[in-house]
């Protein structure tokens, strides 16, 4: 009875997991033939990486927030350090690899590499942290992040790379050329990235995380986050699964930012502050703590909201908070589901070919 149980269990994950992977598929096939056959408008054309870039990183800090349950309020700063770093791996390799899409692959893994790494610097200190004391520490994290960038200097010449925390220190041989200069950011970034690599790079997201949750560590993991001296009584090392969730989380984050910045000429280190950390959380909650599917829409719905909201440009910000207020409300009404299902099995479903009576709904779903 139980391998039955067990079995179920496991086609019933499957499922939902083959559904995600089609949404996600379904949308990249529409919006990359809109794209190409000029049915979308060059503004919302702008918006499809943003949008990519922004999923992984819903994505990925839900296996922070939601699997583990720990909250975090610093993943714009894992996002720009894998920006910064994708930014100056892409000047470097530019007459190395003229072949933009491997350029662009080497610049997001080596974004993600120098975030995890960065991870660790501010995991290991903190192991021993919980809820509150754990948000405001990786909240100081993302702003002290913010505050290097904004000093860092960074310059190529004929005798390397050159690195500095001012423009005078940084000493250039003739002809050399600033890469990152500073409070100006990272100027003159050649714009190599793509729809077609932002999805490959949400695939490989959706791969690692939901693989990660199905697997004996993602359960540990979650054990973790619903009973914390449970799961240590049983063995479970605490420290080696946070670290665990907090590194890949702060990987996928770096590559995500690698692949947001060479959508822009420029970045500026204030475009990762501490609101952009506020709304990535947003799209965590709002779909779903622990919802990756819900992620995703909710990464995806809420980035493109305010710009087909912008002919309202006096009114655009109050609809979007209001729309959230709303959402949030009737998302998180315990009346909303049952008669949501029950509109659904006796109004939707008996019309549906090979769906009768309340069979058009399993489990409220």
């Amino acid at each position: 009875m139980a391998a039955k149980m067990k079995n179920m269990n496991f086609k019933k994950f499957l499922k939902g997991n083959a559904l995600t992977y089609l949404m996600v598929i379904a949308a990249y096939v529409i919006l990359f033939l809109m794209q190409n056959l000029g049915l979308m408008s060059n503004s919302l054309s702008g918006f499809l990486v943003p949008i990519c870039a922004y999923i992984v990183m819903a994505v990925s800090l839900n296996l922070t927030v939601g699997i583990m349950g720990e909250l975090s309020l610093g993943h714009a700063g894992f996002m720009s350090v894998g920006a910064y770093m994708g930014a100056v791996c892409s000047a470097l390799l530019a007459d190395l690899i003229p072949f933009a899409p491997v350029r662009l692959a080497i610049s997001m893994v080596g974004g993600g590499i120098l975030a995890g790494l960065v991870s660790l610097i501010v995991v290991v200190p903190v192991l021993r942290l919980r809820g509150d004391y754990l948000a405001i520490v990786t909240l100081a994290f993302g702003e002290i992040i913010r505050n290097i960038l904004q000093v860092l200097y960074i310059g190529k010449d004929a005798n390397g790379v050159h690195f500095a925390m001012s423009e005078a220190a940084l000493d250039m041989a003739e002809g050399g050329k600033m890469i990152v200069r500073g409070p100006m950011g990272v100027v003159g970034i050649q714009k190599i990235s793509t729809l077609t690599m932002g999805f490959i790079l949400v695939m490989i997201t959706l791969v690692v995380v939901l693989n990660l949750i199905r697997s004996r560590q993602g359960r540990a993991i979650m054990a973790m986050r619903d009973n914390r001296i449970a799961a240590e009584s049983i063995g479970i090392s605490i420290a080696k699964y946070k670290i665990m969730a907090f590194v890949t989380s702060a990987v996928l984050a770096g590559a995500s930012g690698a692949l947001y910045a060479m959508n822009f000429s420029s970045i500026l280190s204030k475009k990762f502050d501490f609101n952009t950390s506020i709304l990535i959380l947003v799209f965590v909650v709002l779909g779903g703590m622990g919802n990756i599917r819900g992620s995703i829409i909710a990464a995806a719905a809420l980035t493109i909201l305010p710009e087909l909201l912008r002919e309202y440009a006096d009114y655009r910000m109050l609809v979007y908070a209001i729309v959230l207020i709303v959402v949030m409300l009737v998302t998180n009404n315990p009346k909303i589901k049952p008669m949501a299902t029950k509109f659904w099995n006796e109004k939707i479903a008996p019309k549906l070919p090979g769906k009768k009576g309340k069979e058009g709904v399993v489990n409220g779903k």
